[in-house]
């Protein structure tokens, strides 16, 4: 089946987008609540998600990440904050993080709050707070507590275990030539080698592995879309478009006309 990637913003944050189909931004939808993001925050979300489905790791572990990256920096890749703290998760160098360059990549931030999270005993049994509080080791650790639900909500999203519960919108749509080898290169990044080939021009399909990693996929796609210039996601028989991006994924037989620069995902 074919995928058409959209992305979708969080809810609790301090910086909220405009009305869907007003400006840009995302939303993740859940049954007991929405989470507004900009799409800068769902982007880097999205990423997070990404690199825990190349270590294998459990929705609870991304609801922890995203929980603390909100407490942190509001889910931004900041390049300042507290003493030499830098980054979405606000590490520091003189701790051993890593360089600040290297803390400034959410990739590698991630990759290394990962690895401190999984070496913690029986993390997923803990509260989100407290396993967050023995990552971080911040002053007060009480804080990330609310953002709890929030991050729940948006690890379901954006881990893939909703299908279309994140969209975004462009106002407009996307302007500029399309970058879609970028996009993929860029993708695989965050997600590990992925089967990437050009079936058009231009249009790129990627392959997966299984329904959820394929939600994933497409909402990286979707909140991307703007800086790589994706006019539309297309995965299990929905596509999601940017001109008409406030209005989600949309059910769609695989004949009809595709936008001009577009993405697909496909199982197998």
């Amino acid at each position: 089946m074919l995928v058409v990637l959209a992305l979708a913003l969080s809810q609790q944050s301090k910086h909220l987008p405009g009305v869907p189909g007003i400006g840009t931004g995302c939303l993740v939808h859940d049954n007991e609540f929405d989470v507004p993001l900009t799409t800068d925050q769902a982007g880097l979300a999205a990423t997070i998600a990404g690199v825990a489905k190349v270590r294998d790791l459990p929705v609870r572990a991304v609801t922890i990440a995203y929980a603390t990256a909100l407490q942190e920096s509001d889910l931004e890749n900041l390049p300042y904050g507290d003493r030499d703290s830098v980054g979405v998760f606000q590490q520091r160098p003189s701790q051993g993080w890593g360089t600040r360059a290297e803390l400034l990549n959410p990739i590698y931030a991630t990759t290394r709050f990962f690895a401190a999270l999984t070496r913690i005993r029986g993390y997923l049994r803990l509260p989100v707070y407290q396993a967050a509080q023995d990552v971080q080791r911040s002053a007060d650790g009480s804080a990330y507590a609310q953002y709890s639900g929030q991050g729940a909500a948006m690890a379901l999203g954006f881990s893939g275990s909703q299908a279309r519960s994140v969209w975004c919108w462009y106002g407009s749509g996307v302007k500029g030539r399309e970058m879609l080898g970028a996009a993929g290169r860029a993708l695989a990044t965050a997600f590990g080698p992925l089967r990437v080939r050009h079936v058009g021009d231009p249009v790129l399909t990627v392959r997966v592995s299984g329904r959820a990693a394929g939600w994933a996929v497409a909402y990286w796609l979707m909140t991307h879309a703007g800086g790589y210039h994706i006019d539309a996601v297309r995965f299990a028989g929905y596509q999601w478009t940017a001109a008409r991006g406030q209005r989600g994924w949309r059910q769609v037989r695989l004949s009809r006309h595709w936008p001009t620069a577009r993405m697909t995902v496909a199982f197998g």
